[in-house]
């Protein structure tokens, strides 16, 4: 039957503390970008040129590019990053009420940045997860995190927009939104430099093990 496949992912998702974090930080920053990313395209139709669209969009493509040079980087080092990133996106919120074409901009710079920086994590993650869980089955945990918080953040929007909240509100509740996500990333952040300093540290040991062997 076609539901042992998800009773799987379910499985191999409860035995890895580490998995269940990143998929809570996964799902939480998709579903906070989905509410707003509809709201953002309308926007970018009223108030910007097609070239500045195209600009971003060019900026937002050229991760296949820049992946490279990020090649020996340390996984919660990105993440890191993310943190940042997260947190200048909940400041921006407040530039909306000031002008709304700077928002626009503001905004769009950001997500562009996040695109390129999911895309270099992606690769690093899939790479750090291969000794935890099959790399087939991350991908399909991936996407189907991916799937349902996009599903998810759209539909709210829908409702929202059903139930004509001001933007201004749906900021507020996305800034709460997003500082849980901060907090989870946090979290992640630690836990990946927690456990690539302890795989240092035993690599370490070994080397040493084995510089006295030879010596002896």
């Amino acid at each position: 039957m076609p539901k042992r496949h998800y009773i799987r992912l379910y499985k191999v998702l409860q035995h890895s503390k580490l998995l269940k974090l990143q998929i809570q930080v996964l799902f939480v920053s998709t579903f906070v970008d989905w509410v707003l990313m509809p709201y953002i395209a309308k926007l970018e139709g009223t108030y910007l040129p097609v070239m500045m669209i195209s600009l971003f969009m060019l900026i937002g493509a050229s991760d296949g590019f820049i992946q490279p040079l990020f090649k020996k980087v340390k996984i919660y080092n990105i993440y890191l990053f993310v943190v940042l990133l997260d947190l200048v996106q909940i400041m921006s919120y407040s530039v909306s009420s000031l002008n709304i074409i700077y928002f626009t901009y503001l905004i769009l710079f950001i997500f562009t940045l996040q695109s390129i920086t999911f895309e270099i994590s992606r690769v690093h993650t899939i790479d750090f997860m291969k000794e935890e869980i099959d790399l087939k089955e991350y991908m399909m945990l991936r996407s189907l995190i991916v799937s349902s918080a996009i599903i998810g953040g759209a539909g709210c929007a829908m409702l929202l927009d059903y139930f004509d909240i001001a933007l201004q509100t749906t900021l507020v509740a996305l800034a709460l939104l997003g500082g849980y996500s901060i907090i989870l990333e946090i979290r992640l952040y630690f836990a990946f430099k927690n456990v690539i300093q302890e795989g240092e540290t035993v690599i370490e040991r070994d080397h040493a093990k084995m510089e006295q062997k030879i010596h002896l």
